[in-house]
């Protein structure tokens, strides 16, 4: 990090983590954790300034593109196909976004990859094969083995949706053998995850409690996740990558 310029960051809370991880938990205080363990031994403060935006129940908190060098957009228990009025506006904010070429960069993270998918008009779709829970191992392309120095990639996922093919022009970060389209990247435009670098086990735990007892998963597949939800896994290393793409580095 050789700049003192600041980078100003605004995330964009698409859910909350209340109901899951405990009132003490937002979107915005995950990511700002993660940011800390991988800006160390440097302060995060030195060089970022963070701002949360609640674009779920306040269309109007949305900030102006002239004043933030980068937006993240992160996860959500809806869909991003869905056609709710706060989803239709987070897609045409995040159109508008891709469109300055670079000066806002543009970061999503599960529902988020998944509206930066939609909004580069890639289809977004239930996975037929269904869940992806807890600490999974990713294949990484070329270019992502480039951009997180490893050859695969370990990060919690909670997902049941799915860009379904690379939207066009970007490049692929990586794949699993449930979802082929698990991150994309246009350089100094825009980077996607489908997992979840900034979630935690013991977050990813209550998620995977909540799932089942919505029914949305079996008893065999809530233990299969619970068997992999406290293994060792790379959010660091992701979120040292993140920090590089809004520096300008990738």
């Amino acid at each position: 990090m050789e700049s003192k310029t600041k980078v100003r960051l605004a995330i964009l809370e698409a859910d909350t983590l209340s109901r899951e991880a405990g009132e003490q938990h937002t979107y915005t205080s995950v990511f700002t954790y993660l940011f800390q363990q991988a800006s160390h031994p440097c302060l995060l403060s030195e060089f970022f300034t963070i701002t949360t935006h609640d674009i779920v129940n306040d269309q109007s908190a949305y900030p102006s593109l002239d004043s933030v060098d980068a937006i993240l957009i992160t996860g959500s228990r809806c869909s991003a196909y869905q056609d709710d009025a706060w989803i239709l506006k987070l897609v045409d904010f995040t159109q508008k976004a891709v469109s300055t070429e670079g000066k806002v960069k543009v970061i999503g993270i599960c529902f988020g990859h998944q509206i930066v998918g939609r909004s580069l008009g890639a289809p977004v779709t239930v996975n037929d094969k269904g869940w992806e829970l807890s600490v999974v191992e990713m294949k990484l392309s070329e270019k992502g083995k480039e951009v997180f120095g490893k050859d695969s990639l370990r990060i919690q996922q909670t997902h049941h949706d799915m860009v379904s093919s690379l939207p066009s022009g970007t490049l692929p970060i990586a794949e699993t053998n449930a979802c082929s389209v698990q991150g994309m990247l246009i350089p100094g435009k825009i980077f996607t995850l489908q997992g979840h670098p900034e979630f935690t086990g013991q977050i990813v735990s209550e998620i995977l409690k909540k799932i089942r007892e919505g029914g949305g998963i079996d008893e065999g597949e809530y233990k299969s996740g619970m068997a992999r939800v406290l293994e060792e896994h790379d959010g660091v290393i992701v979120g040292q990558a993140l920090l590089r793409f809004m520096r300008g580095q990738i």
